[in-house]
């Protein structure tokens, strides 16, 4: 298959890459424990091995551990050998839906959704974060079943577990239902990983 290559910038323009995520690469991806070192492991093999991989991939975690650094990194990793990507935050595209419901807007929630779900590896940021309404699990329900049986792979990032820390944390299932993880079980790798908010150690240092 014959694919056009394009430079940085409008790669990571097609795929919507928030210009924040501009430095990160798996270069500088820094590990500073195991569960670190096995999440870069399985997002470097994901992005070299597709897409000759059967399922995506969930990246668990509390914040600042870097899930996101690596699901952006995996994103261009592929767009750079000419793969369709896709990055969203699970929150923005909700708020884009939304807005296509306003009838002095141009857009339609066909036309918001279809990239999403033609995407041949969708990134999805932050899934659990919207509060858990009816719409926000059909919308997400919708767009997982959609590309699950289109046999479309995503990367997830996370900041719900599976196993609950304490009695007032939530779970993932509890954010998105019983029903799509478990879906999700059988779509992506789940990977958890573990560390210190990052982002407390570089204000720590200004």
């Amino acid at each position: 298959m014959c694919r056009i290559l394009l430079d940085d910038a409008d790669q990571h323009k097609r795929a919507k890459l928030p210009r924040r995520y501009d430095n990160c690469h798996f270069s500088n991806y820094k590990p500073q424990n195991p569960s670190q070192s096995a999440a870069l492991k399985y997002a470097t093999t994901f992005t070299m091995e597709y897409p000759a991989v059967d399922r995506g991939l969930i990246l668990m975690g509390t914040v600042g551990v870097g899930k996101t650094h690596l699901a952006v990194s995996i994103l261009k990793g592929l767009t750079e050998r000419g793969f369709s990507c896709l990055f969203y935050e699970f929150g923005a595209l909700l708020k884009e839906i939304q807005d296509s419901y306003n009838p002095n807007t141009f857009s339609s929630e066909l036309s918001v959704l279809a990239p999403v779900l033609n995407a041949e590896v969708l990134v999805l940021d932050e899934l659990g974060a919207s509060k858990p309404t009816d719409w926000v699990r059909d919308t997400l329900g919708h767009i997982i079943n959609t590309r699950y049986n289109d046999k479309k792979l995503t990367v997830f990032t996370t900041n719900y577990l599976d196993n609950r820390p304490n009695e007032r944390e939530e779970t993932l299932e509890d954010r998105i239902g019983v029903r799509t993880r478990s879906r999700l079980f059988e779509m992506c790798k789940s990977v958890e990983i573990t560390g210190p908010d990052y982002r407390r150690g570089i204000d720590s240092k200004r």
